[in-house]
């Protein structure tokens, strides 16, 4: 059997919310604690206490900061900061993700580079231990995928490092473009930039509850005690067959015979930038014999109308049609090991717990063919045979 857990989330996330949930699930506290130590960072504690939000008991998990005030550290200082620590490669890997995608979530905002970010409110010691709290916590739990709800947005205004903004931020609005969203009819801010940015990045899919055996239900508490709704974000943790963990996506078709064919690179990427999940393409023979093409767009079944759009705007198809299908997938995970080109990163896919494949990422390996004037494939049968006996 493969583990899966599904984050509801009514009343929105952010780091604590999430730490409380997977603690209230039966992550240990202090297993919690023994690993967050391995990162280095002096000047923090960590708390978790039973607190009532409305009709619910919940778990409240807090990281007491010793000094006042925010560093201001940028993506290199976080990276180096995991890479110096003790923790294991893919608890370093699934953290620094995080702290990528927050990074391009702001270069993107304010107009400059990934390396010219410097983070105020997630750059602080409770951020970083959120972020890199969850990421462990998802692996003492043995989880094999993560599965998060649509997620209420909140509104109003909120009041951060660069003045007042609206609700969602500008960050957090960048962080869950292609997730389903939801207007809760909150005037607060319900989505932090943290709690997007961990739930968007490990989530294997988003919207409805997957298939899966319940085996546990935790309850994580937010901050604020609001009267219109209780602060809580749900956890489920379940088990799958060791087939893979299932899901309900939805598949898109057009069929077009009357389209250059350089109009398809375009189109797939914005199907992407929609919300797809996979794309591709299918030669057929059409009415009186004329060749055509079947795109096939895998998307969340509440995406369908988003690469719909897509589809009407940027390819000459005047219908489209879908339907929901079942899919297995097996759990895997993004780990950076080191091989004899050095560190790479791979995606590691696991059936039952057993590795099946391990898959660098092909980028990576063309770019070090290219460095060292090697073939493409001698690089990639290496790396792969490195990984495999790094992994045993």
């Amino acid at each position: 059997m493969s583990r899966v857990v599904y984050f509801d989330c009514p009343s929105g996330a952010s780091g604590d919310m999430i730490l409380g949930a997977l603690v209230d699930v039966g992550v240990s506290v202090e297993a919690l604690r023994t690993e967050l130590g391995k990162l280095g960072l002096a000047g923090w504690t960590l708390e978790a206490r039973e607190v009532r939000r409305g009709a619910f008991r919940a778990t409240k998990v807090d990281v007491a900061v010793e000094r006042a005030g925010h560093a201001h550290r940028g993506l290199g200082d976080i990276v180096r900061l995991l890479e110096s620590s003790r923790l294991a490669p893919a608890i370093v890997a699934g953290a620094m993700r995080i702290f990528r995608r927050l990074a391009e979530a702001e270069a993107r905002v304010h107009g400059t580079t990934v390396d010219a970010v410097h983070f105020h409110e997630v750059g602080a010691v409770d951020a970083i231990v959120d972020v890199t709290g969850a990421v462990i916590a998802l692996q003492l739990l043995g989880a094999g995928a993560v599965h998060v709800s649509a997620l209420p947005v909140g509104g109003g205004f909120v009041d951060t490092a660069h003045g007042r903004m609206p609700v969602p931020g500008p960050g957090t609005a960048e962080l869950l473009r292609g997730f389903p969203v939801i207007d809760g009819g909150v005037q607060a801010e319900l989505v932090t930039p943290t709690g997007a940015a961990i739930l968007t990045t490990l989530a294997a899919g988003a919207g409805r509850l997957p298939a899966m055996t319940i085996e546990r239900v935790g309850y994580g508490a937010g901050t604020a005690d609001r009267p219109e709704l209780p602060n809580v974000l749900r956890c489920f943790v379940g088990a799958v067959a060791a087939g893979g963990a299932t899901e309900t996506v939805a598949q898109v078709e057009t069929t077009i015979d009357d389209m250059s064919p350089q109009l398809y690179e375009p189109l797939m990427d914005r199907l992407f930038e929609a919300g797809a999940l996979d794309v591709f393409l299918t030669p057929v023979v059409m009415k009186r014999s004329r060749p055509g093409t079947v795109l096939t767009a895998l998307c969340p079944p509440e995406r369908v109308g988003d690469l719909s759009r897509v589809l009407f705007e940027e390819s000459s198809t005047i219908g489209v049609r879908w339907s929901e299908v079942a899919r297995a997938r097996l759990e895997r995970e993004m780990v950076t090991i080191p091989t004899a080109y050095g560190a790479l990163p791979f995606t590691v896919s696991r059936l039952g717990g057993r590795v099946v494949t391990v898959t660098p990422e092909f980028a990576e390996v063309v770019r070090v063919a290219r460095e060292k004037s090697l073939p493409v494939r001698e690089v990639l049968d290496q790396a792969r045979a490195d990984a495999r006996r790094q992994l045993g």
